[in-house]
């Protein structure tokens, strides 16, 4: 005897032949970076645009490879991979903005804002590039680079700078080893950019 199925049971059993070849969604990785800053301002401090310019962050721009939740690793010149199961809580352009605003607040007595926070003049500005927030595979090292440009309020003065830092990798290429790299190489470019902000 020939049993037919029925229109809506071959559909069923069809999703569920491609269900089990097909990822619809990625998989979850076990857990989310972020970055916390080593220096924070103090809890109650008070602070007035009065005494000293303030100055707003904006949120740095970036390559294409550093548009995305995921770690990227520099294999060689022309190769990029990412990370297995590390993904960021959020854009690490957003995070090293926080972590700078952070540092910046800490080490000087200046009002720090962000781009969406100023209701009148925003005081001098701190713009720039993230140019690198990733692994370099050849020399197993995190690396953090930032072109910061400073404008100042009054929007005649701009001056450059570069920061770099790079911290080695203790153990293999893995989520949680590359991300405490990453934090400790963040940490340090964002305290070099504070001392050259000044105020």
């Amino acid at each position: 005897m020939i049993r037919r199925l029925s229109v809506p049971m071959l559909a069923a059993a069809s999703a569920l032949a491609l269900s089990a070849c097909v990822s619809l969604g990625g998989k979850p990785p076990p857990f989310l970076l972020t970055l916390d800053a080593d220096a924070a301002p103090a809890a109650g401090q008070a602070r007035s645009s009065t005494a000293q310019t303030p100055l707003t962050i904006l949120i740095p721009t970036a390559p294409q490879k550093l548009r995305t939740q995921r770690i990227p690793v520099q294999q060689d010149d022309s190769s990029i991979a990412y990370v297995k199961e590390a993904q960021w809580v959020e854009a690490p352009q957003r995070l090293f903005q926080r972590l700078l605003s952070e540092t910046i607040a800490a080490s000087s007595a200046r009002v720090v804002m962000d781009e969406g926070q100023y209701l009148a003049a925003p005081g001098d500005q701190l713009a720039g590039q993230l140019m690198e927030f990733g692994v370099d595979a050849r020399t197993n090292e995190a690396v953090v680079a930032y072109q910061a440009m400073l404008v100042s309020a009054e929007g005649k003065a701009v001056t450059q700078q570069r920061f770099e830092v790079r911290e080695p990798i203790a153990g293999k290429v893995e989520a949680k080893p590359v991300g405490e790299a990453l934090a400790r190489a963040a940490n340090k470019v964002a305290a070099d950019v504070a001392g050259w902000v000044g105020g």
